[in-house]
């Protein structure tokens, strides 16, 4: 009686990040069921089935959406194939963690979103910042207009990943012993990843600036640059939003691979100023009125929590929570501006969104 209670879930795209942060997530749970799994390659395919005890396993990620029973879906495909593998299942009615970026177009993830919308389904996109208990206080003192009126935005973000955007072999302290490693073209060739370092990490750090703002881009002027690559490792952006607002978006993926992340958001506004730092593990307030706020962390309180969106994937299609902490629309509004500033960078003119 108890198996028949489990939620099922199945995963489109069984690489590198899924076997060594979804799936065990997911296996150390006693109310999921991984019902079903998909990936190129029959012989990678089997050892991801018998390792993680699969009912069922396919190359068709069709096949895998008509599995019976199935409450979710996971999509860890290439970046330009998660249009198609996350409409493809939110059209079934099936809850959706779409690995960033959630798409490589702008007009593709309005699509996502709205459908998401329609079939009254969660959207999840696997931030694992935005589960730190400082994040969320973060968020929720901006909700409470805690620094006023937004006036100014800057978000900078660097990772050691240069050798992966490079096609190289990836030597980070983040590949660890995994059954598989990161597909080079996954991130290296410009067909399969759609962009550079914008896609690949700013994603994470402009999610996370406009799911704590609620801004929206109006217009992207953008510079970037790929000194020994064939995808960017530099971008800088320049934005206007939705109301008067403007920012700063910066991202390098050349860090020395024994480094950490490097995140930093802050945020000017009328009444004063918030800085969010991850890599120095800061929340701190500092108002025009005097009435300031520092957060009191530990050092290590900024790291990433790559098991964060995936349990709280498990409890949404568990029904253990409806509460979704890395929403579909702040992908959105992240990848709106990626794909308006490659656009800029093309035409080396501002771009509307």
């Amino acid at each position: 009686m108890a198996e028949a209670s489990l939620a099922k879930i199945g995963l489109i795209g069984a690489g590198w990040w899924a076997t060594a942060n979804h799936l065990p997530v997911f296996a150390n749970r006693d109310d999921i069921e991984l019902a079903s799994v998909c990936r190129l390659g029959a012989d990678e395919l089997l050892q991801v089935k018998n390792k993680f005890g699969f009912t069922h396993a396919t190359e068709n990620y069709r096949e895998l959406l008509e599995t019976p029973g199935l409450s979710g879906v996971v999509v860890a495909s290439p970046h330009t194939l998660h249009f198609e593998h996350a409409m493809a299942a939110l059209k079934k009615g099936y809850h959706v963690m779409c690995e960033k970026p959630l798409t490589t177009k702008a007009a593709e993830a309005r699509e996502l979103v709205a459908e998401a919308e329609r079939q009254g389904v969660q959207l999840v996109i696997p931030y694992g910042w935005h589960y730190s208990k400082f994040i969320q206080e973060a968020k929720r003192r901006m909700d409470e207009k805690a620094v006023g009126e937004i006036e100014y935005v800057m978000c900078h973000m660097a990772s050691p990943i240069r050798s992966l955007l490079e096609g190289k072999q990836f030597i980070s302290e983040y590949v660890g012993d995994n059954m598989f490693e990161p597909d080079a073209d996954t991130w290296a060739d410009p067909q399969v990843a759609g962009g550079g370092y914008a896609l690949a990490q700013m994603s994470h750090s402009a999610g996370l600036a406009f799911w704590l703002t609620g801004l929206k881009a109006q217009s992207v002027s953008a510079l970037t640059s790929s000194p020994t690559s064939r995808v960017e490792l530099y971008d800088a952006f320049s934005v206007k939003f939705k109301g008067g607002a403007i920012g700063s978006f910066s991202g390098a993926g050349t860090l020395p691979d024994d480094q950490q992340f490097q995140l930093d958001v802050r945020i000017f506004g009328s009444e004063g100023v918030m800085t969010v730092d991850c890599d120095r593990a800061r929340l701190q307030v500092l108002r025009h009125d005097g009435d300031n706020y520092s957060m009191k962390l530990d050092p290590d309180a900024g790291e990433y929590l790559g098991d964060g969106p995936t349990s709280n994937f498990a409890d949404i299609v568990t029904g253990k929570t409806q509460m979704n902490w890395a929403p579909g629309w702040a992908g959105m509004r992240a990848i709106e501006m990626i794909d308006a500033a490659y656009s800029s960078v093309k035409s080396g003119k501002p771009v509307l969104v």
